[in-house]
């Protein structure tokens, strides 16, 4: 049976209602304090139901330098011009005073793990009992040769919110009848395992209602397979005929080099030359800060323990999100605001003596490819053998009808409308 967004539900509120049975804190003791680093589905929502659901009888501060979140989930639909910008930007402040979450606007740049102190960008430092950190990823701008931060303008990534979200769809506005566009996907793992091939379909999408129908999108993969393959490519034949096409690494044989001046890109088998843009998606790793606590390996990502989110590192630190290695759960917002809600447990159940349950995850990845044209891939799981392990999956299927098709993007648009609201709220 395939999890559905009534069964998401179902699940947040059995792990929220331990939240109904949090004691409050010894009286004439200060409250416990719990630093929330990173404003994202991981962060955001664990501050809220570290604050909410004790009551009160937890400090909670959640530490976030931007004052408004763009989402990456759905930035792929402002880019296939299914949603406005403003419909993906949200900010914090509902967040911070419903809950009475203290909200410090600075970038925290180093954990000070003796101490138990987070250091700040202006030199403060923020004590805590406890730490949730959710720093989100970085990009590896070694793993394509050629290409560099400097280089993100020309050849953007668009796979942190933002300038670069923006940049990806200006670039495909200015795409010739004719041009070809380039994608170079990124190795496992990485953030939205689906998201560059939903990017691709948006792309198609774009310049087929433009009447562009002479430009193709080429995918250099380092991939064998990529998520929810089987379902992409023959809805890729059908809706878009032979405008995607995507290479394996068996066939282009590696990335040679790209040089963003001439928009060129050169593979062990063949040379793209004046490519209208190049979509670089590198290969990605935990946020500095993480990997610069020791918490991550270098170009790694932390590992945690299932049952808890807890850093195996240091114990007294929780990591969600992308910067985790979450076994089989993919690196997603569904996830990171699943484990959230555990992790929030967790630590109430610690901090003020709140009734705890075991750990249950839940995902589902919603990706459009075309107008009312979904597929999803999602499934449970639990901790087992030391990682969070699928216990069921599900996946949407080649062929399926237009009204399933349909009922699936209205599922995306509701939980899309769902986890906004329980982050920003």
């Amino acid at each position: 049976m395939k999890p559905t967004r009534r069964d998401w539900m179902a699940g947040t509120s059995a792990v929220l209602a331990a939240g109904t049975l949090a004691a409050p804190a010894v009286l004439g003791q200060a409250k416990p304090r719990v630093v929330v680093v990173g404003g994202g589905p991981g962060g955001a929502t664990a501050a809220k139901y570290l604050a909410k659901d004790s009551a009160g009888a937890i400090a909670v501060t959640l530490v976030e330098e931007n004052e408004t979140y763009q989402t990456c989930f759905h930035s792929n639909l402002f880019i296939g011009g299914f949603k406005r910008y403003e419909e993906i930007v949200h900010r914090y402040d509902a967040l911070a005073s419903t809950h009475g979450i203290a909200l410090v606007r600075s970038r925290a740049t180093q954990i000070d793990r003796d101490r138990k102190e987070v250091v700040l960008s202006d030199g403060r430092r923020l004590p805590y009992d406890r730490l949730v950190l959710s720093p989100g990823i970085d990009l590896n701008y070694d793993s394509v040769p050629g290409w560099s931060k400097e280089a993100e303008e020309a050849m953007p990534h668009g796979w942190k919110p933002g300038r670069q979200t923006q940049l990806i769809r200006e670039k495909l506005d200015a795409v010739p009848d004719g041009g070809t566009i380039v994608m170079i996907a990124p190795p496992n793992p990485y953030r939205c395992p689906p998201g560059p091939y939903e990017r691709a379909s948006m792309f198609a999408h774009v310049l087929q209602q433009s009447g562009r129908n002479k430009a193709r999108i080429v995918i250099l993969d380092p991939k064998e397979s990529f998520s929810k393959q089987g379902v992409f490519m023959p809805d890729w034949e059908k809706r878009y005929s032979a405008m995607i096409e995507w290479l394996g690494p068996k066939v282009h044989d590696g990335i040679t080099s790209v040089d963003p001046r001439t928009g060129t890109v050169v593979t062990g088998f063949e040379t793209y030359e004046n490519c209208a843009f190049v979509n670089v998606i590198p290969a990605q790793m935990a946020g500095a800060i993480a990997r610069d606590a020791g918490l991550a390996p270098a170009g790694g990502y932390c590992a945690i323990d299932p049952a808890t989110m807890k850093s195996v590192v240091d114990g007294d630190i929780v990591v969600l999100g992308d910067a985790c290695n979450a076994g089989d759960m993919p690196k997603s917002a569904f996830s990171a605001n699943n484990q959230a809600k555990v992790a929030a447990m967790v630590l109430r159940g610690e901090l003020v003596g709140a009734q705890t349950f075991p750990a249950r995850y839940l995902n589902t990845c919603w990706s459009l490819v075309d107008t009312d044209d979904a597929i999803k891939v999602g499934g449970r799981y639990e901790p087992k053998d030391g990682r969070i392990a699928a216990v069921e999956t599900f996946i949407s299927q080649p062929g399926e009808s237009a009204e399933i098709r349909r009922q699936t993007q209205a599922e995306n648009i509701a939980w899309y409308d769902a986890i906004c609201a329980d982050m920003f709220t």
